[in-house]
């Protein structure tokens, strides 16, 4: 494969004989004599250099402001610098900013050979892993959100426009199990932010005590057993996503902190006397209806309109059921694959009990019954006895007469017990035509009791 170099340099003759040297090497070399000719090669032609050889004063400028203003858009490529003019602040600013060398006038050739064999070396590695973190970030892309309803189709186009955009802070809602840990790897690996890192916390299964530490980190000594020093996960989130799973369960005071911390883009660890600067995109998710719990006291006012520059709400499963006909073959050739099964053939009986399963889960409780079925399948035929679906197992008049007075649950964690709690007072509420004293007579609790529940969860009610 030939590879470019980009020179720069201004003196003709010194341009020149480089130029043919590596031309002989097996370089394609690109040759210019100032910084607006290379500019607009990288921007206009976009041509990607694996080295640029810059001379360090140009006539339009020096070429150290040109690289820290263009490195981004070099992607991969080594810089090296050659100047009549060396100077200690010079070659220390150029390491700081990442160039590989800095080279005083006149060079040797065979030496400046070596070191541009030893950089293109380097930056083959580096073009190396960024491919192969493209590839592997590649299935995050927002068609990764399966489904072809307009509520998924929606999601898609809203996520494609998102992740164009470097904005500082998001929310993804809806119910457990419709994927917001997909979203958010979604927003992260399709974004400016891909080759940052992506740090995840849930904030609903660390203590109060633990979950300060683990985000803004704590010195030697702070609290008992702090026995070294801890960078937080803001701080290691920094320049790339700290994705917040479950911050409707984050303690009040937290939130305080948090929000100071987002403001102006600093953090103090526990214990520590300075701040640290630190540039993170927050992407926030619950499955609770934090506006609701702003009104109520449960949620700051101020972090929410914070976190709410955008909003992402995904809908449950039973408001999709189309996006099945997508879902089920796609998990059925996931767990094929993983566990060397043949499974193909999907009975229409099987489609649908599915599509009939109010799935209250979503797609995790989704995946949990196709990993089953797959896992237990002894042919191409898909095994519809294993589904087991909650009020699908029996087809007798007594069952089916029992299933109009009863409520299924999954027992296999597709569903939080919030979930499950929220479920069972929106169902009892349909069957009563949304009319909370009846609900509450069904369910056996006052009508204040259940009031407390319906404003909890923000359902409706006729009364």
């Amino acid at each position: 494969m030939i590879e470019t170099l980009l020179i720069i340099e201004d003196e003709k003759l010194l341009g020149s004989e480089l130029c043919r040297h590596y031309r002989q090497l097996g370089w394609e070399v690109v040759l210019t004599s100032n910084l607006a000719e290379a500019k607009a090669l990288l921007l206009k032609k976009n041509i990607e250099p694996l080295l640029i050889l810059s001379d360090m004063n140009l006539p339009d400028g020096n070429a150290l402001d040109f690289m820290e203003a263009m490195k981004k858009h070099a992607g991969y490529a080594e810089w090296l610098f050659l100047t009549g003019y060396g100077s200690v602040p010079d070659s220390v600013r150029a390491l700081r900013l990442g160039a590989y060398d800095f080279l005083e006038k006149p060079c040797d050739l065979e030496r400046l050979d070596l070191v541009v064999a030893s950089a293109s070396r380097s930056a083959a590695i580096q073009r190396r892993v960024i491919d192969q973190t493209k590839q592997g970030h590649r299935r995050y892309s927002p068609e990764a959100f399966v489904g072809h309803s307009l509520q998924a189709q929606g999601i898609r186009q809203l996520l494609a426009k998102l992740t164009q955009v470097p904005f500082s802070a998001l929310i993804i809602g809806g119910e457990s199990g419709t994927g917001k840990g997909l979203t958010a790897r979604i927003l992260h690996y399709g974004g400016p932010r891909a080759q940052q890192p992506m740090i995840e916390v849930n904030c609903a299964a660390l203590p109060r005590e633990l979950l300060e530490s683990e985000l803004f980190g704590h010195e030697p000594g702070a609290f008992t057993g702090a026995s070294g020093r801890h960078r937080g996960l803001l701080e290691q989130a920094d320049g790339g996503t700290l994705f917040m799973d479950e911050i409707g369960e984050m303690p009040l005071d937290l939130q305080a902190k948090l929000l100071k911390a987002i403001e102006d883009h600093k953090v103090r660890r526990l214990g520590g006397e300075k701040e640290i600067s630190v540039d993170v995109q927050i992407v926030a998710a619950s499955n609770r209806d934090l506006e609701h719990m702003t009104r109520t006291g449960g949620f700051r006012t101020d972090l929410y309109h914070r976190l709410s520059v955008f909003r992402v709400i995904l809908p449950p499963l039973r408001e999709a059921v189309e996006d099945l006909d997508e879902l089920v073959p796609l998990f059925v050739a996931e767990y094929n694959a993983k566990a060397g099964k043949q499974v193909k053939d999907i009975p229409d009986d099987v489609w649908k009990m599915l599509k009939a399963h109010y799935w209250p889960g979503n797609v995790r409780e989704l995946r949990n019954v196709i990993e089953r079925c797959v896992l237990f399948s002894d042919s191409a035929l898909f095994p519809g006895q294993w589904l087991q679906l909650p009020g699908q197992q029996s087809n007798d008049k007594t069952a089916n007469l029992a299933d109009e007075d009863s409520i299924y649950l999954p027992l296999d964690g597709s569903m939080a017990l919030d979930d499950m709690e929220k479920f069972i007072i929106k169902t009892v509420l349909e069957r009563s035509d949304n009319n909370l004293t009846a609900a509450a007579r069904v369910l056996g609790a006052t009508r204040e009791t259940l009031r407390y529940r319906v404003r909890k969860y923000n359902l409706k009610t006729v009364d």
